[in-house]
């Protein structure tokens, strides 16, 4: 069953920060593609500084060129050469990787797109994500405040989980990834009781 969207939209002032705070305030915000989405339960989040991010150094590269643009875009890139990623960017090259939503409108069409009728699972990793939603490299470089897409603000302070990223090489005892505690949307759970 579709939701109405929670008012009001998050202005370009949310994504005109540091990754880790972005990271942490979007956890319960509400993205739309294509008024397909849901409520976002996972985050990472990357910076200059962070031998895991594509801006590490601040070396700019034709795939990364979004980063280093204005914050509140898409940067989409494929992971592994197999499935797209949905990062925000935000302040100084920092972005922050979409992990896993709590689908609330387009339910059919994710389960359509994705091949399975497990709403759990239909945007519970950051490939699942954009398969669920359409999300391609044709959004790389998007305004994030305009359609196709939307950013609504949550409307309370959530409980929020924190742990270390996942499928990472470098950088990987961070404690950088966000979740909504107890979410069964999650990717992976959080290790122990970290919040």
């Amino acid at each position: 069953m579709d939701i109405v969207l929670p008012a009001p939209l998050v202005t370009p002032a949310f994504f005109d920060r540091h990754a880790d705070r972005v990271a942490r305030a979007l956890i319960g915000t509400v993205l739309s593609f294509r008024g397909v989405g849901g409520r976002i339960v996972e985050t990472e989040s990357y910076d200059t500084a962070d031998p895991a991010s594509h801006a590490y150094r601040a070396r700019r590269t034709p795939r990364n060129a979004v980063m280093f643009g204005p914050p509140g875009h898409a940067y989409v890139y494929r992971s592994y050469g197999l499935h797209w990623c949905l990062n925000f960017v935000c302040r100084d090259a920092s972005a922050v990787l979409i992990r896993a939503l709590e689908p609330t409108s387009g339910i059919a069409r994710m389960r359509k797109r994705r091949g399975t009728d497990d709403v759990e699972a239909l945007c519970a990793g950051p490939g699942r994500l954009c398969q669920a939603l359409d999300i391609t490299g044709a959004q790389n470089g998007a305004a994030l405040l305009a359609p196709p897409f939307a950013v609504h603000a949550r409307g309370r302070t959530l409980p929020i989980s924190v742990g270390v990223r996942i499928g990472i090489s470098k950088a990987k005892d961070l404690p950088r990834r966000f979740g909504l505690a107890g979410s069964p949307f999650l990717s992976r759970r959080f290790a122990g009781n970290d919040t």
